[in-house]
């Protein structure tokens, strides 16, 4: 049987001499299997019919070896009719090398055919795979249930990316025109303008008016978000044309890959708001000790706070608690852990040197406190920390009592997949938030900086929580006793009060240590903001109990940025959209963090340039990045290229929002 099943298809697409992608690709592992089982059979049949079964046994041969030697081209990321400067090329060899988009059997792509809509809908399940499902499963009568594309259609129908025509007719064979794609796209990624949809697309597009009234929303929605590509004049979006291969493949690159792969020229945009030298807007840097020397010598602190000066930045945020250790000289972790500072971590590994950078007594707090203010900067330290050490840290090994632990006893945590030293270098541990000596040790740490320093504020990100797993040491035990009645704590970390409640002891905390910063201020006149940087809020709560959407709904926070590091642009937007970062904003200025590298992972310039318009566009109080290395030394990209990026970006100096500006919460 499966012989002649593989014989049958294979006829179907031997007869055709282009054969859809799609058709053979189920085929694959039929013709790795099939060849030999079906000439063993055909020897079986020659030998019944005698000298026919000869003629017949060589012609099928004949056919196989051909069939044989095309396949590969199917899977292959190179076509030969896609040449290095088409203009499209780095995008369809990157769809291809995901398995996304596919080539025929003589090895060509055909970028410029036409594409259906079932084709269409067959792209759109492998480049969505987890889109959730927002209609009801349907069948459409022209689609039959052994429809090659069938499962697809229904997909893109159900997850809101393809609709039929009354009927319920799906029209799989019809070519798809530009703005059925584009439309179908911005619709299944949940895509809304921002803007009035009729003036975006008059200042787009110089056939605005040709857009059919149905499709003006979505358009302009998609225009907003980049994914619109108009090669080679674009201006013209040509509604009513056939999209072509190459076409789809760029709008598919704009929605889920990194920028880069598409030639700027032909990304039709709205060009976003550009503050103008009255108007103010957060542009801030973090400034850290890992992957960086910017802390590590008085004159890279110049060097790196006078080139933010030139690039218009605004704001700096210097790490000061990390790896169990304060970087500036501190006599309340000297009296706790017993060292002063440390800003060397043995990350390092063989360059791990305890004095380096804070020899001779230096401060580098007071450093860059007093250069960036020298340079229009202000300057908001940041405990980056918050409540979890490494393992091997003095802190953790002083007051093992400090420490909470999993139901299960396990008092760290470890990133898996390192190297066993990696391992043993990044294992942590967890302060329990919820023990007043810990409590009072980090409170001392922040008024201590408050008291010593002349500082804009103070910040907290996604590590001021604690890992859902956790609070299952006998002190939290024997609290959430306390308070139900002899009760313990359910086994399920994720059990839902439980979750609250130590939720809202973290709550608690913060609302004490907010008090005692602004009495603390008062009595020596600084401005002190508290400013949060976390995760966004269902992740920050769920698994890290840290509910920032209530602590700003209390007026605890004072400016928050948002950390999406996201390089699929569809989700970084839709975190943009949630209702408790809509709400944030009517209280308190609200930013994104945007991720400009890492050392394992390069960001490009053009996504980063992509996602400060997609902020600005939505009116946010600015941007933050990280990290400062990142900016313009910790890339692929010339340093050149980059610093002209944001040179762009921002083009003039503006002050950074001011807190008074905005609607207060109650």
């Amino acid at each position: 049987m499966l012989v002649f099943f593989a014989s049958s298809r294979l006829i179907k697409i031997l007869i055709n001499p282009t054969p859809h992608p799609e058709l053979v690709q189920p085929m694959k592992p039929l013709l790795r299997l099939w060849p030999i089982a079906l000439v063993n059979r055909l020897v079986s049949f020659q030998q019944t019919i005698k000298h026919q079964g000869w003629w017949i046994l060589l012609f099928v041969i004949g056919m196989i070896i051909p069939l044989c030697q095309l396949s590969p081209s199917y899977a292959s990321s190179t076509f030969k009719d896609v040449p290095e400067n088409y203009w499209a090329q780095p995008c369809i060899t990157k769809l291809a090398q995901q398995n996304i988009i596919r080539g025929y059997p003589d090895g060509t792509f055909k970028p410029n055919a036409p594409i259906t809509r079932a084709e269409f809908a067959a792209l759109l399940l492998k480049a969505f795979p987890s889109a959730p499902q927002v209609r009801t499963d349907q069948k459409f009568v022209d689609v039959p249930t052994n429809y090659w594309a069938n499962q697809a259609i229904r997909n893109a129908d159900k997850t809101g990316f393809l609709a039929g025509y009354p009927g319920r007719v799906f029209r799989p064979k019809q070519n798809i025109p530009r703005v059925q794609a584009l439309v179908s796209l911005a619709s299944g990624l949940k895509y809304q303008p921002v803007n009035p949809s009729v003036e975006t697309l008059k200042a787009a597009f110089t056939d605005a008016t040709a857009i059919p009234n149905y499709a003006q929303n979505a358009i302009a929605a998609a225009t907003e978000n980049q994914i619109v590509v108009n090669p080679p004049n674009v201006k013209q979006f040509k509604p009513n044309q056939q999209a072509s291969r190459a076409e789809v493949a760029a709008f598919l690159c704009q929605a889920t890959q990194t920028t880069g792969l598409i030639p700027n020229q032909y990304i039709a945009k709205v060009e976003p708001p550009t503050p103008g030298s009255t108007e103010a807007e957060l542009r801030g840097v973090w400034l850290t000790n890992i992957d960086s020397q910017v802390l590590f010598s008085t004159t890279a602190v110049t060097d790196s706070l006078e080139k933010l000066k030139e690039l218009n930045f605004n704001t700096v945020y210097p790490t000061v608690w990390n790896w169990g250790y304060t970087l500036y000289p501190s006599q309340v972790a000297k009296r706790v852990v017993g060292l002063e500072a440390r800003i060397s971590t043995e990350l390092e590994k063989d360059l791990f040197d305890p004095e380096k950078g804070v020899q001779g007594g230096r401060d580098v707090l007071k450093e860059i406190v007093e250069v960036g203010h020298d340079n229009g900067l202000r300057v908001i330290p940041w405990f980056e920390f918050g409540f979890k050490a490494p393992s091997y840290s003095e802190l953790a090994k002083r007051h093992p009592d400090w420490l909470t632990q999993t139901k299960d006893g396990v008092k760290t945590q470890t990133t898996k997949g390192l190297e066993p030293e990696d391992e043993r270098l990044q294992e942590i541990v967890w302060l329990n938030p919820f023990k007043p000596e810990v409590q009072q040790f980090i409170q001392d740490l922040v008024i201590e900086v408050v008291n010593n320093y002349d500082v804009d504020g103070i910040q907290f990100d996604d590590h001021f929580g604690l890992p859902v797993t956790f609070g299952y040491d006998d002190f939290t035990v024997e609290l959430y006793k306390k308070e139900h009645q002899g009760k313990s704590p359910p086994t399920d970390p994720k059990d839902e009060e439980w979750v609250r409640w130590r939720a809202n002891k973290i709550t608690d905390f913060l609302t004490k240590l907010f008090r005692a910063v602004k009495d603390s201020v008062e009595d020596s006149n600084n401005d002190v903001i508290i400013s949060l940087s976390p995760n966004p809020q269902r992740f920050s709560y769920q698994f890290f109990l840290a509910d920032w959407a209530t602590w700003e709904q209390r007026g605890l926070v004072e400016e928050l940025i948002v950390q999406i590091y996201r390089d699929n642009f569809s989700t970084f937007i839709s975190e943009l959209d949630k209702t408790e970062v809509k709400r944030a904003r009517s209280h308190i200025p609200v930013g994104i963090g945007i991720l400009s590298g890492l050392r394992t992972r390069l960001v490009p310039v053009s996504q980063i340039q992509r996602q400060v318009d997609a902020v600005r566009l939505r009116g946010f109080a600015g941007v933050s990045f990280f990290f400062y290395e990142t900016l313009l030394n910790m890339s692929d990209e010339p340093a050149s290229e980059r610093e002209r990026g944001f040179e762009v970006m921002f083009p003039e100096f503006v002050k950074a929002p001011n807190i008074e500006d905005w609607k207060k919460s109650n």
